[in-house]
């Protein structure tokens, strides 16, 4: 199996970070250079992924699965142990419903900052500088967000490491494009952080 991947890019991390949880270390790594427009060129976009994106799997049999957690669930199935997404109905519904919301609520966030007023996506978007502005200043209330939802757990979606985690975490990391990083501010979001950065995993 091949990844197309970015070493720097948020979402190839997460599978990246997600293999690592689950010492998956079969998975070539294929590097793609966005700076260069190497997604978007012909023969990967015709070959790889016809939206030019990474991250994008390429199975043994030729065929590719896109979407960073559509790639982690497609892991999840063929390997277990240990379950990322959840035990039981009910924590799979919890872990889903914690992930979605650090995607929503703090990638997204940061990555319309980031996009629609970085010089990096001239070219590739219709940019909206006012729109990343307004995403830049309401970053910090997300973290504030998830400080609270910390207050009471060890993990994002409660008693167990999950994807929801990993999901935080890329996001949270990636904000620091738009200038913004955990501190003391943030006492709950400071120590799961600092948890979740220490585990061998985060360094994928």
């Amino acid at each position: 199996m091949k990844l197309y991947d970015m070493q720097m890019a948020p979402n190839p991390r997460r599978v990246r970070v997600f293999l690592a949880e689950k010492g998956i270390d079969n998975v070539e790594l294929v590097p793609v250079d966005i700076s260069k427009r190497e997604h978007k060129s012909d023969g990967y976009m015709a070959g790889v992924n016809r939206m030019g994106q990474v991250p994008t799997l390429e199975l043994d049999d030729g065929s590719h699965i896109s979407e960073s957690m559509a790639i982690c669930r497609y892991f999840e199935e063929i390997q277990p142990d240990p379950p990322l997404f959840g035990r039981d109905a009910k924590e799979k519904a919890e872990v889903e419903m914690w992930s979605r919301r650090a995607e929503l609520n703090i990638m997204t966030c940061v990555a319309a900052g980031f996009r629609h007023t970085s010089d990096f996506f001239k070219g590739l978007e219709d940019q909206v500088p006012a729109w990343g502005e307004l995403n830049k200043g309401k970053a910090p209330e997300r973290f504030t967000w998830l400080d609270g939802v910390l207050a009471d757990r060890e993990f994002v979606a409660g008693a167990n490491y999950s994807v929801a985690d990993i999901t935080a975490l890329i996001a949270v990391d990636f904000a620091r494009v738009v200038g913004l990083k955990v501190t003391d501010e943030w006492p709950n979001l400071a120590r799961w952080h600092g948890a979740m950065s220490a585990r061998p995993s985060a360094k994928a």
